[in-house]
């Protein structure tokens, strides 16, 4: 999921905190679990799933996720950043809403394979040192790679669950 225009709102704790409360209540209230993320300044990368494997109610989940965190953060935006931020989410050619935080596209891929699984596990963790933001992976503190490269696994502000093939 991205941000409108890029703009990097998640280089705050109140922000990146505003998606990992939500990713946990949906964890506890809708079925969802998250097997690895990273929140970076400008987009978030998730592999999650329905507790059910129920496609339909993980597409819901997300969706519901999407407006609730995009109405929390596009106030954030508001209140804490510079205002051309809050006028970026404002532009647009959306009709039933004032603003719009998230770009309308979330390019979700089904994962078929444990192969394919591990490519996107080890390309969502290794994103912000790739990005030159941090040294070593398992030093991001909003992403799961510390809790699954860590022995013993290091701290993760997200519910985690573990995939078996």
């Amino acid at each position: 999921m991205s941000v409108r225009f890029w703009l990097p709102v998640f280089v705050s704790e109140e922000a990146c905190c505003c998606v990992t409360d939500s990713l946990n209540y949906c964890h506890k209230k809708k079925g969802l679990r998250v097997n690895a993320f990273v929140i970076m300044p400008t987009h978030l990368h998730l592999i999650a799933f329905d507790a059910d494997f129920d496609s339909r109610r993980l597409q819901q989940t997300l969706t519901d996720m999407r407006k609730y965190t995009g109405r929390r953060l596009a106030d954030y935006c508001d209140r804490e950043m510079p205002p051309i931020f809050g006028q970026a989410i404002r532009t647009g050619r959306r009709t039933d809403r004032d603003r719009q935080f998230w770009q309308p596209s979330k390019h979700p891929e089904a994962i078929w394979s444990e192969s394919f699984w591990r490519s996107k596990f080890n390309y969502v963790h290794d994103n912000p040192r790739r990005k030159g933001l941090v040294c070593d992976n398992v030093n991001w503190r909003f992403s799961s790679a510390a809790f699954w490269l860590l022995e013993p696994p290091g701290y993760s502000d997200v519910l985690l669950t573990g995939v078996r093939w």
